[in-house]
């Protein structure tokens, strides 16, 4: 037996509100907009953005080091929309999923921790704002977003309506193979969020090289770019490191490109000589992978333009959901 209907459909729909969420988290950083509203959960007091001239006036006023910029405001205005709206499917879906938990096939522990999971982040998000883009807090909110993703995502493929639980034939190692794939992704999603909220994505800008022909400049501060608090009342936009720590923290999410891809070939091996299901899910990862190593060349040797730049956010967002697909091929699901 399955789970309900409109459990089903309400967590695929949030399964794709959220990767919106999170696509729209990243255009909203990149854009410089983290900051477009200096209060929260509101914008200068308002829960829209302050356009006519007197409010323009008092919002500034009232937030004299941050004067209002519209476009901004509305930017980050959008996410906190679509990321409410969000909030309250996860919520309803752990109040169904409790309601319908003796129901056979119904999953219902992880939507009632999806609920925690989203509270949690709303308070990342309130801290992204107050203490001002500080980048170990913008980094756990990226990693929280593809968290609510991945695990909302494995509630609709586990509510059996897709079906193909079990399809892909274990062998020998897969297991292991998959959970370091994830592991590494995971890794370097984190050290990419480290780069981004680091303003480092520029700080090599040749390839294969890093910078002045050089592949590993022994300029480099690795000890300044990984220091993961530094306090608070520092305002992190644009970011306060200089170039040799911004450089640093390049160079190891670079390492880390070269890792996952090793990581990657031996488990591509490992699914192709499954069965079809196995080669199927395996041109996925391959292609989401080869893509995301792509973008992230193109960043480098077109200087960061928006539109790749994003597109490698959500990239990220959907080699993480391939992964969820690839266990969810190897688990059968148990019937209670």
């Amino acid at each position: 037996m399955n789970a309900h209907p409109w459990f089903f459909r309400t967590s695929l729909f949030a399964t794709l509100l959220t990767l919106c969420v999170v696509v729209l988290g990243a255009w909203v950083r990149l854009t410089d907009a983290g900051l477009g509203c200096p209060d929260w959960p509101g914008c200068y007091g308002h829960l829209d953005v302050p356009n006519t001239p007197e409010a323009i006036a008092a919002a500034n006023a009232a937030f004299p080091d941050t004067p209002v910029d519209v476009g901004k405001g509305w930017r980050e205005m959008v996410h906190r929309y679509a990321a409410g709206l969000l909030g309250l499917l996860i919520a309803g879906l752990g109040i169904a999923a409790w309601k319908l938990r003796k129901r056979a096939g119904q999953p219902w522990k992880l939507p009632l921790f999806l609920v925690a999971l989203v509270i949690f982040q709303s308070t990342l998000g309130m801290w992204t704002v107050t203490w001002q883009l500080k980048p170990a807090v913008v980094t756990a909110h990226l990693l929280g977003g593809l968290a609510t993703l991945s695990l909302l995502w494995w509630v609709t493929l586990r509510s059996n309506y897709f079906g193909g639980a079990g399809k892909l034939v274990k062998q020998r190692g897969l297991g292991v193979l998959l959970s370091l794939g994830i592991i590494a992704a995971i890794g370097q999603i984190t050290l990419g969020g480290w780069v981004s909220t680091n303003y480092a994505a520029l700080a090599c800008n040749e390839f294969p090289t890093c910078s002045l022909g050089e592949y590993w400049p022994e300029r480099a501060d690795f000890s300044e770019g990984f220091v993961l608090w530094r306090g608070l009342g520092v305002n992190y936009e644009f970011g306060i490191l200089d170039h040799p720590a911004r450089m640093a923290i390049h160079l190891v999410h670079r390492v880390g490109a070269i890792v996952v891809t090793i990581v990657f070939a031996l488990l591509l091996w490992r699914l192709w000589r499954t069965n079809s299901a196995g080669r199927s899910i395996g041109i996925v990862l391959g292609g989401v992978l080869g893509t995301q190593i792509a973008l992230g060349i193109a960043n480098v040797l077109y200087n960061l333009p928006l539109s790749i730049a994003v597109a490698h956010n959500a990239g990220a967002a959907l080699l993480m959901m391939a992964l969820v697909t690839a266990v969810h091929l190897v688990q059968p699901i148990r019937r209670t």
